[in-house]
């Protein structure tokens, strides 16, 4: 016996993972989620694991700056740094960084730092040669002189700068000058921005593929350039009122490779325009002219010329019969086309384009106000390989025609049929669509737990699923959705005032759910709130506004478990100080918003937001403002948070129990 004893005690102190080989170590790390806790675990298990992750990581995103030194030192190969979770970035990161990964580094994300300036960017641009991808989006105190120091990475081929407001023609002119490998260039709101320095990347940079010029106040003058680029595929012009049919007419002939043109609200351009501007691109693939001006009848002559188009979108535009005729008759290949808040969107036109399209995929005809079933009839029928329907307030089509849906478009992945007329009997025959990842049906008083299940049953790959204002929905109805749907990721329950607790606990089993709105709740609290955070680790936005039973105890279930937690709207919650305070244990939690949570007080507030290490962005009522000492708001402003203050009045509505609460006036 002692001798057995002495052999189980020296087998309890021999590994057993020591006999593995290097390389099937490396292929269980291959099989772990880059971004879960099980590559934190595998490192731990023992010294040859702990070596073998350090190694083979590539891609880092830290929760905190401070630690980068020890960070960098761990991961010597690594490929991608990824700063969105460190809203305070200065330039001696930057350089530690450049001096780590000098040899390795491929791509850099800024998009969410700041403080960092042209002396870091330096840095990073002329070590690491290496570096092709470079997000510098929202970096809003970013001068010419940054630009010039990104001129020095000479090998970038990806440029993000959107918001980049500070940026002038002499910095984008830098970049055009240094950076002459550059595919993909950013410039979205760089307002400083004219023709000239948009004229240079076009004149310098003769490997552009994709460029987004959105709102700038440029003109046809630099279109000139731009559509002389040899492999340009992707040109988005959204919300450019310099470029008009006056100036447009100078163009001889479009890109020949423009595959993506994105015309989007630009008022001042016509279908005269638009005829110059597309004039020759033979390979246009996808427009969009949303909220532009009228698309008229003379507009139908330009479609002989698109097609090979494979996605349409007109959102918002007055479109007549004869341009959507046109559309059916000339561009017979398409797959996607978006009709959204179209108001000459009729009967006649979506049946001759139904019968025509054979080919399309997505179509979305959201708040077209006078299409009946007639409609839906000929795109069920017609359609049939049909993967995306978007119908939101549809409010002629009558309740009969869902059915047809179900019973004719069985390929769907993706309906919103918010703010319709429909039953449990549409939901019925809905539930034939086996292949639906997203389902939106808000705002559907008539449905009931009886259709709700019947969709559970048999779609049982659904991700997202919204029910928000469909009052008639109970514990049961969620309770069918949480066993019937165990991939469930998102779920809208705002203003289902029949939930409760027990709708929370048959969701707490939907492991993978990562976002949960039930704002407006009243009848949950937080021992369900505790049960999801208990078990779905993943959630990463939440939203319980007006949730008046949800307190503290709620947010220390949060703290303990919901590591993942982003983003957390509490307003008009019970909550006091402790709970908030308990929050600030999230490392990962960015944005909050605690407007008229009355149980808070102002050494609460500030103790707890200097707790916080990683916020972002924080909205807090008006009252808040003059408590708060400006130290905290330095300090604050210091770690990269931002402010944003409501002056939200309240309002006295009446509970399920008929007690008086206090609401807001609006739902924001």
């Amino acid at each position: 016996m002692k001798k057995a004893h002495k052999t189980m005690q020296a087998m309890k102190l021999i590994n057993p993972f020591a006999s593995l080989s290097e390389e099937i170590k490396s292929t269980i790390l291959d099989c772990l989620d880059e971004d879960s806790e099980t590559k934190k675990s595998f490192s731990l298990v023992c010294k040859s694991f702990h070596s073998i992750e350090s190694h083979q990581r590539k891609t880092l995103k830290p929760l905190y700056i401070e630690l980068i030194s020890r960070i960098l030192t761990r991961y010597p190969l690594i490929h991608h740094v990824d700063l969105t979770y460190c809203p305070r970035v200065e330039d001696r990161v930057l350089w530690s960084i450049s001096n780590a990964y000098w040899s390795t580094l491929k791509s850099i994300n800024l998009s969410r730092s700041r403080f960092f300036t042209h002396m870091g960017l330096s840095s990073l641009a002329s070590k690491c040669w290496g570096l092709i991808e470079l997000d510098l989006s929202n970096a809003t105190e970013l001068t010419d002189a940054g630009a010039a120091a990104i001129a020095e990475a000479k090998n970038l081929e990806k440029l993000w700068m959107a918001r980049c407001k500070l940026v002038s023609d002499i910095g984008i002119g830098c970049i055009a000058v240094g950076c002459k490998k550059l595919k993909l260039i950013c410039l979205k709101w760089c307002v400083r921005l004219t023709d000239l320095g948009v004229g240079l990347i076009a004149t310098k940079c003769k490997d552009i593929q994709s460029l987004d010029l959105s709102y700038l106040l440029i003109t046809e003058k630099c279109l000139v350039p731009i559509l002389q680029l040899q492999y340009l595929k992707e040109l988005i012009l959204v919300e450019c009122p310099g470029i008009d049919d006056v100036g447009l007419g100078i163009l001889k002939e479009s890109c020949k490779s423009l595959e993506v043109l994105n015309v989007s609200k630009c008022q001042n351009m016509s279908n005269v325009g638009l005829f110059s501007l597309i004039n020759g691109a033979e390979r246009l693939s996808h427009l969009s002219l949303a909220y532009g001006s009228a698309v008229t009848d003379d507009f139908a002559k330009c479609w002989y010329k698109l097609s090979g188009l494979k996605s349409i979108k007109l959102d918002g535009c007055l479109v007549t019969f004869s341009t959507i005729k046109a559309i059916g008759d000339w561009c017979v290949s398409l797959k996607e086309l978006s009709l959204c808040k179209c108001p000459g969107v009729t009967d006649e036109g979506v049946s001759y384009i139904a019968q025509r399209l054979l080919q399309l995929q997505k179509l979305d005809i959201t708040c077209c106000h006078k299409i009946t079933c007639a409609s839906i009839d000929s795109i069920t029928n017609s359609c049939s390989s049909l993967t995306s329907l978007r119908m939101e307030a549809c409010c002629m089509v009558a309740q009969e025609a869902i059915v047809l849906i179900g019973q004719r478009c069985q390929s769907l992945k993706e309906l919103d049929i918010t703010d319709n007329e429909i039953d449990d009997e549409g939901l019925e025959s809905i539930s034939r669509c086996t292949k639906l990842l997203s389902l939106k049906m808000g705002v559907c008083p008539n449905i009931t737990d009886c259709g709700l299940s019947h969709v559970a049953m048999s779609c049982q790959k659904l991700i997202e699923l919204d029910l928000y204002r469909c009052i008639s929905i109970t514990d049961d109805g969620i309770a069918a959705v949480a066993n019937g749907c165990p991939a469930l990721e998102s779920i809208n329950m705002a203003h289902c005032d029949k939930v409760t607790d027990a709708s929370l606990l048959s969701l707490s089993q939907c492991l993978q759910l990562k976002v949960l709105e039930i704002r407006g709740c009243p009848c949950v609290s937080s021992v369900g709130l505790s049960a999801v955070a208990t078990n779905c680790k993943k959630l990463s936005i939440l939203d319980i506004k007006k949730c008046c039973n949800i307190d503290d105890t709620g947010m220390i279930s949060l703290a303990r478990y919901s590591q993942y937690l982003k983003q957390i709207n509490l307003s008009y919650c019970p909550v006091t100080d402790a709970g908030l305070v308990a929050l600030a244990s999230i490392s990962r939690l960015q944005n909050m918003t605690i407007l008229h949570v009355t149980g808070l007080t102002p050494n609460g507030v500030v103790a707890a937001l200097f707790a916080f290490r990683g916020l972002m962005k924080v909205k807090l009522h008006t009252s808040f403002k003059a408590s708060i000492p400006q130290s905290v708001h330095s300090v604050m402003e210091h770690r990269g948070c931002v402010f944003h203050w409501r002056n939200k009045a309240f309002q006295v509505e009446t509970d399920p129990n008929g007690w008086q609460i206090q609401l807001p006036r609006h739902d924001g």
